[in-house]
């Protein structure tokens, strides 16, 4: 071996993956790297070129990995020394969807695949150091541990909630793939493939999968001379094919074809090649599954100019949530992607109005409140918002106020366009009691904080859930402190609060039975979110707002955080963060069987395990309400 290889092979040995190879399968791979010398500026590849052969390792220097958005390059990562990127000739074949350049004189080692493969193929550490980095997007989470070398993949999803989807996003293949028996000829299936515009077809004995034909080998086996149309198509076939399970997940999909290096997967119903065939995953269907990433998603958000775009991307959500649903991933997962496409598309609402009205005449927060301020909106319910301006001279308020409202009018009107009903209670931005300045806000939470009985009917504990989706964070937290300010030691504030949990209307009757709708639209429905539902995310603020536990909305997210803060009952916030998660599953699951928003269940279709599962998460909304009545010596006629 030549001392560069040695060199090579002795500086990847400290670096992941390389580090569960030996030496000497790492001193092979060295003889047929490539010393790239790259001067400051200089770009190796960028977004649309055609794919390399090689992925790239950072020998020294920096190599700066961005992309180009809304005619914006935005910097994603800096790949340091030890540092691996461009895998994306691993797993996919269309072209580079981001630019490698030198941010300063640097060397890196090309990698060719076609050498790596094998070694990945037969490494399971190596291969899930691949996949973890790949499927994730994002810096190698084993750096808390190891600070040796990070893996960046050449994607553009960046943030764990956008990406995470990939470990569970299902597929959408062909379900009825064309199936041969060994004996069938080679011109017969041929003709068939191209009648039906197939580029596959599964060769079968006994109904189970034995092999696969795809059109590159019918050019590379058959145009090249090497065998006769008239062979029988078993002549050609790859042999055995690769198998997996019905609901295979995206990430899965592209392990197994990188670990097998083939281009197409044989779906059977047991995952194995002794069951019956149900459909074929090709590449192609990994390319346009890609497209259904969040990360995608919310970059065509940003680039949309009417609220038609915005409305057919968050039907594709539905479809997505849908899915997650069907493969039983848990709900948090689901509602963190959810929240930040829907975010997405608020704070693209309110672009496009700036767009029409001109600049703003002074900076503002356009807040969502109530289920969206809490990252807990999965299906289209009703829009919740507020508007917050900085204040402005006296002489200047009415005009800005009326610039505001008219920005909070549009922007509305656009998300009605998207599917998300107005509030029937006028709890938006383009309401004037809720497009205000920051002073008479400020006035507004002191009024229902401190004097909170004297204005009952204002005050809408919603009000106390928000997030920032278009504008100024600092005034954002200058609201969250106005909050805070005035909860500490508040006992009228937290003797109102409780009271109004303890008020939601009990779920089942002292015979334990469900108590349901008597009359109107939903009779004889179960109503679990003003029954179920509110409780618990009553209670969880309640808590939250007393422990002063600031930054954290998400109800599931508050009872884990009140468990780490009050040790002491911590198995009651766990189990009411638990229930909590089954519950809002039920909701969401009838939400998107009757296209609503599912408040009402129709309890006459579900089994009886399901009823019995449903009762069962109601237990911690008891043991949550004696908490609070001991915590703030309440009764619930106080």
């Amino acid at each position: 071996m030549n001392t560069i290889a040695a060199h090579i092979a002795d500086f990847l040995k400290d670096y992941q993956p390389f580090d569960n190879l030996t030496f000497e399968e790492l001193s092979e791979i060295a003889t047929s790297i490539r010393v790239v010398n790259l001067e400051k500026h200089k770009t190796l590849f960028q977004i649309n070129d055609v794919l390399h052969d090689s992925f790239y390792v950072v020998a020294s220097g920096v190599i700066n990995l961005s992309v180009i958005a809304d005619a914006e390059e935005t910097l994603l990562n800096k790949c340091h020394k030890g540092d691996i990127f461009g895998l994306r000739p691993f797993f996919a074949k269309n072209n580079y969807m981001m630019t490698a350049k030198a941010r300063e004189e640097s060397i890196v080692y090309a990698i060719p695949i076609a050498t790596f493969r094998p070694f990945v193929a037969n490494n399971t550490l190596v291969l899930n150091f691949l996949l973890e980095s790949f499927a994730t997007n994002t810096p190698n989470h084993h750096d808390k541990e190891n600070l040796r070398g990070k893996l960046i993949s050449d994607n553009v999803f960046y943030s764990d909630q956008q990406s995470e989807i990939q470990y569970f996003q299902s597929l959408t293949y062909n379900t009825s793939p064309l199936t041969v028996l060994t004996t069938a000829v080679i011109k017969d299936i041929a003709k068939l493939m191209t009648e039906e515009i197939s580029s596959s077809v599964i060769i079968c004995e006994n109904n189970f999968p034995i092999g696969i034909v795809t059109d590159r080998d019918m050019c590379t086996k058959i145009a090249t001379g090497r065998f006769q149309i008239t062979d029988s198509i078993a002549t050609i076939m790859a042999s055995p094919v690769i198998t997996v399970v019905e609901n295979v997940s995206l990430a899965e999909a592209q392990l197994l074809m990188l670990k097998y290096n083939v281009t197409h997967l044989c779906v059977t119903l047991d995952g194995t090649a002794k069951s019956v065939v149900k459909g074929i995953i090709s590449e192609h269907d990994l390319i346009i599954a890609q497209a259904s990433n969040p990360g995608v998603l919310i970059k065509e958000i940003k680039r949309s100019q009417t609220p038609k775009d915005l409305k057919q991307i968050r039907e594709r959500l539905t479809d997505l949530i849908q899915n997650s649903i069907h493969k039983n991933i848990p709900i948090s997962h689901i509602t963190n992607i959810a929240s930040e496409i829907n975010l997405a598309i608020i704070k693209r609402s309110v672009e496009l109005s700036i767009l029409d009205l001109g600049s703003p005449p002074a900076r503002f927060a356009w807040l969502s409140i109530g289920s969206q301020g809490r990252k807990e909106q999965l299906l289209m319910t009703d829009q919740d918002s507020i508007l917050v301006f900085e204040d402005v001279t006296p002489d200047k308020y009415r005009e800005v106020k009326d610039y505001f409202l008219r920005l909070g009018r549009r922007t509305t009107a656009t998300l009605e366009k998207v599917g998300f009903d107005l509030c029937p209670n006028g709890h938006m931005g383009s309401n004037m009691l809720w497009c205000k300045s920051l002073t008479d806000w400020t006035k507004q939470y002191n009024s229902w904080m401190n004097t909170p009985g004297e204005n009952s009917n204002d005050l809408s504990s919603l009000f106390f859930d928000f997030e920032i989706a278009f504008g100024e964070p600092k005034i954002e937290e200058a609201l969250e402190n106005i909050i805070f300010k005035n909860a500490k030691n508040n006992t009228l504030f937290f003797d109102f609060l409780g009271n109004d949990a303890l008020k939601k209307n009990a779920p089942l009757s002292f015979f334990k039975k469900f108590i349901i709708e008597e009359d109107g639209e939903n009779k004889d429905k179960f109503d679990i979110k003003t029954r179920a539902l509110m409780p618990l995310i009553d209670g969880a603020r309640l808590f939250t707002l007393h422990y002063n536990i600031k930054g954290v909305n998400n109800t599931y997210m508050r009872f884990k955080q009140l468990a780490m803060i009050d040790p002491k009952n911590a198995e009651i916030y766990l189990n009411c963060a638990d229930a909590f998660q089954t519950l809002s599953k039920f909701r969401t699951i009838e939400g998107l069987k009757n296209d609503d928003c599912g408040q009402f269940i129709n309890l006459n279709e579900m089994s009886k395990i399901d009823k019995e599962k449903l009762k069962n998460n109601f237990a911690p909304m008891r043991e949550l309400e004696e908490l609070i009545k001991g915590k703030f010596k309440l009764t619930q006629f106080s």
